[in-house]
Order: C-alpha cells, then sequence, then structure tokens
C-alpha cells in the first residue's frame, strides 16, 4: 500500500540517509497481484450485478454489498499500476497518487460497510421486531454514502496532517519513508485503532450475538441459522486473515521504528508480504457471499441460464445460416 519500490529512501533526525534493499516485492508483487486481479475483478463484477439485482427487489443488506463490490472492484483496478511500481517501470506521480488513494479508501471503506452488513443482521435477527426502519433500502442508501464520505473526509485530515496532500501530484504517495516519522507513526496508530480494530469489535460482538440469539430461537430452522452464521463467519475470518498480519506490522512499525533504525530493516520482508495479503479481501469477499447466500445463488443461476440461452441461440443462428467449422 505505501510502497512496492525496490529500494527505499531511510531518513534519520540527523539527516543522514541510506537506502534498504530489497527485491522482495519486485519478484511477488506482479505474480500475487496479477493472480489476485485476474480473480476479483470477474467475481466483484458478478457479485456487484446480483447485490443489484437484490436491492432492486427491496433487499437492504444488497445495498451495502453494492458499495462493498464497488470499493473492492476499485481497490482491484488499482493493482495494474502497483504491479508497474513494482517491476520498476515509469508511472506519472498524480496517477501514482491518486491510485494509492484508491486503494487506502477502499480498504477503510470496505472496513465500514463490512460493519454495516453485520449491524443490519444483527438488526434484523435479534430485533426482528423494531428498528424497521434501519433495515430499509433507502435507508441502508443513505448509510453507505455516510461511510463514503466521512471516509473521504478523514482521510484528507491524514493526508493533510502528513504534508502529503500538498504533494499530490508528485509520487509522494507512492514512497515508503523509512523509517517512518512521528507523524506517520500517529496515523498508522490512529488507522490501526479506528480502522483495524474498531471494525473487528462491531462485527464480532454481532457475530456473537447473532448466534446466541439464533440458538435461543425456536422459529428459525436450524439450516437458516447454519447460513447466517456462516456468512458473518466467513466474513469475519477473511478479514482478520487478510488484514491482521498486516496491521500487525504497522503496529509494530509505528512503534518501533521512530524509535530504532534497527527495525526499519528487520519489519521490511513482513511488511511487504503482509501488504500483499491485504488484497485476499477483496478477492474472497463476493465469492463467499456468492456461495453461502441462496437469494445470491438463485441470481447466478439465472445469469449462467441466460448466458446458456445465448449461446444455444448463437448456435442455433449459425447453423440456420449454413454455418459450419
Amino acid at each position: 500500500m505505501d510502497s512496492l519500490l525496490n529500494q527505499t529512501n531511510l531518513s534519520t533526525s540527523t539527516s543522514t540517509s541510506c537506502t534498504v534493499e530489497s527485491s522482495l516485492d519486485q519478484r511477488m508483487y506482479p505474480a500475487a497481484y496479477s493472480l489476485f486481479f485476474i480473480v476479483s475483478f470477474p467475481a466483484n463484477c458478478l457479485s456487484l450485478y446480483v447485490a443489484w439485482m437484490l436491492m432492486r427487489n427491496g433487499n437492504s443488506m444488497a445495498v451495502y454489498l453494492v458499495n462493498l463490490s464497488i470499493s473492492d472492484l476499485l481497490y482491484t483496478i488499482s493493482l495494474p499500476v502497483w504491479i508497474e511500481l513494482a517491476l520498476q517501470r515509469p508511472v506519472s506521480g498524480g496517477l501514482c497518487s491518486l491510485v494509492a488513494v484508491i486503494m487506502y479508501n477502499s480498504f477503510y471503506v470496505g472496513s465500514g460497510l463490512l460493519c454495516c452488513i453485520s449491524v443490519d443482521r444483527y438488526l434484523a435477527v435479534v430485533y426482528p421486531f423494531h428498528f424497521h426502519w434501519i433495515r430499509e433500502v433507502r435507508t441502508a442508501a443513505l448509510v453507505s454514502i455516510a461511510v463514503w464520505v466521512l471516509e473521504f473526509i478523514i482521510h484528507i485530515i491524514l493526508l493533510h496532517h502528513t504534508g502529503a496532500l500538498q504533494a499530490f501530484s508528485t509520487s509522494y504517495l507512492c514512497q515508503e519513508h523509512v523509517p517512518i516519522t512521528q507523524e506517520n507513526a500517529n496515523v498508522a496508530l490512529i488507522r490501526v485503532s479506528l480502522g483495524f480494530l474498531v471494525p473487528v469489535f462491531i462485527m464480532a460482538f454481532c457475530f456473537q450475538q447473532i448466534m446466541q440469539s439464533l440458538q435461543q430461537s425456536t422459529s428459525i430452522l436450524a439450516v437458516e441459522r447454519r447460513k447466517v452464521g456462516l456468512l458473518l463467519l466467513c466474513l469475519l475470518l477473511t478479514y482478520i486473515v487478510a488484514f491482521l498480519p498486516y496491521q500487525t506490522v504497522m503496529l509494530l512499525r509505528a512503534i518501533l521504528e521512530p524509535r530504532d533504525f534497527i527495525w526499519s530493516a528487520r519489519l521490511r520482508d513482513p511488511y511487504l508480504v503482509t501488504v500483499a495479503t491485504t488484497t485476499m479481501n477483496s478477492a474472497l469477499d463476493p465469492i463467499m457471499y456468492c456461495l453461502i447466500s441462496d437469494s445470491a445463488k438463485k441470481e447466478i443461476r439465472k445469469v449462467l441460464e441466460r448466458g446458456r440461452a445465448v449461446v444455444m441461440w448463437r448456435k442455433g443462428s449459425e447453423s440456420s445460416n449454413g454455418v459450419s467449422f
């Protein structure tokens, strides 16, 4: 996220500088990001279509899924630029900064939307006869817009605080600044707290309350209880697996690097690896939802049936026109 450059400039408070060299990103990122792009782009396009159709039918959770798919798609289309950077090919400073902003916003918007999905299911299961207005499509749309706007405002404030906003037309946002400055360390601590720990707490709380309510309910079939629990558990575990390593490394960097220069070199390779693992979330979220949700499966079957009908129609047209192969 912060950098895919092969060499990192290191500046200390005494104005000395050196470099930490690592070819790990040049070897790993092109292959990993290409694979994630191949999987994530069509999966999120399909998820976006399915969620859109469900939203038109009045499904409030589908509103969050539409926005989550858009967020993941934005994240995904930024990957080719990061591949170019990893291969040390020239990328304009403005494009580089724009892609970095897209990547960061998609990351934290996704966290907020996953919280919204968890809260939506929490209210639907634990308080089925209350808060109906919160689970309406219009309310979900307003909440989704609020998540995008709030994240954008917070991100702008943080960029301004670190001086990155003033250097937006350069490649400042795509360059690694090592050891991490105290200002960037403070921003990292805020992102770890608000962008990761708070969402994990909210999702874990909703999951625990939902499972407790489902176990006590006699009106909900066991198979339905398993599906709801499995969906939320998969979303929570996917989120933790994808982001916990990266957030842990960023926490260590924020605490250790400003104090001791040697940690910059020690945490370099773990940082590069965990940056790549965050991309798993954008690929796995739509796959998990489409495989578990019955309504999503129905929409996917419709898409496949339409595609099969188009193929059969084309074959019939070619046969009637005497076209042979």
